[in-house]
């Protein structure tokens, strides 16, 4: 048996989607897999990700096609996922989560802490600018664009001194480059930042108990409290929320940080509940966060965006 997947011609999504043939050959040694590259519109939009007033711009072509039949399933990053997904489709699989946290890459080898005032660092996500310009108000922050590899290369002391991006990027990419890990602390990543996201037809029983087989139990319990909490508060690359959930045997937590896009006002909320239920967990950070205030601080969104576009 043959299943066609579908998936964006980057080399990151190409990656990942062979990780996850590698790892559903392990557990399904008699099918074979081909992967069909799809375009999106975030392949083709070269503004910055969170000026385009849209979600699932890295998915939705890819997903029509597996709503239409033309390929079986989808891989896709998790946080490029909108937490509504088309009816005819579901997330069937969750395998297991990369690191979660950020780095910081430099021309010179410098740390965010030590880079000389003054400095251009680059990041394509709204939410490490402001944690960037929160941690050093004295860099210059400006907006980056293209695949991982353009990104580092564009690190070169003239017009980028560094770089923020994900972690697990890297790691799936195999790329080696000298970096420094990010606390989660300062760092709050995006909710479902580091997991992957296995889409298929809501109707096709067989690919989906397929798909389960790779499943990490965990990775997908934290990921639909995360998940909960963004749908909650309506959060996404133009409003700056971070969160991280964590299960143990029996409990799970979640950390959330939510930014004026200025970075001058922030909220912090830590919920811990049972682990079996965690789209309670997220609904009750994320109702904590509106008691809070969380909707003032996305007031002046568009002020910074369009700051942002002028550069």
């Amino acid at each position: 048996m043959k299943y066609i997947i579908g998936a964006r011609g980057s080399q990151l999504s190409i990656a990942q989607t062979n990780w996850v043939i590698s790892e559903l050959r392990h557990a399904h040694s008699d099918i074979d897999f081909e992967i069909k590259p799809i375009k999106t519109q975030g392949d083709t939009d070269a503004r910055p990700l969170f000026t385009i007033d849209q979600k699932g711009i890295f998915e939705k072509e890819i997903d029509r096609a597996v709503s239409e039949g033309q390929v079986d399933f989808a891989v896709h990053s998790l946080k490029d996922v909108p937490s509504q997904l088309d009816s005819s489709l579901t997330l069937a699989c969750i395998p297991k989560r990369e690191l979660v946290n950020d780095v910081f890459i430099s021309f010179d080898g410098s740390t965010l802490e030590n880079i000389k005032p003054g400095s251009t660092i680059g990041t394509s996500s709204l939410r490490r600018a402001v944690q960037i310009s929160r941690k050093r108000p004295d860099v210059k922050v400006k907006p980056i664009r293209g695949n991982i590899e353009t990104r580092i290369k564009k690190v070169s002391g003239e017009n980028y001194d560094a770089i923020v991006l994900a972690q697990a990027g890297i790691s799936r990419l195999g790329i080696d480059v000298s970096f420094t890990p990010l606390s989660i602390e300062d760092f709050s990543p995006s909710p479902g930042q580091g997991a992957l996201a296995i889409v298929a037809r809501k109707n096709d029983e067989k690919t989906i108990q397929m798909l389960k087989k790779i499943e990490d139990f965990d990775s997908r319990l934290e990921i639909e409290a995360e998940r909960a909490l963004s749908d909650f508060v309506d959060s996404g690359c133009r409003f700056p929320v971070g969160a991280y959930a964590k299960s143990n045997d029996t409990e799970m937590s979640i950390k959330v940080n939510a930014f004026s896009v200025d970075g001058k006002q922030s909220l912090y909320v830590t919920k811990t509940g049972n682990k079996n239920d965690p789209y309670s967990l997220g609904k009750s950070a994320g109702e904590e966060l509106r008691q809070k205030g969380v909707n003032d601080l996305a007031l002046n969104w568009r002020e910074k965006v369009e700051e942002w576009n002028k550069q």
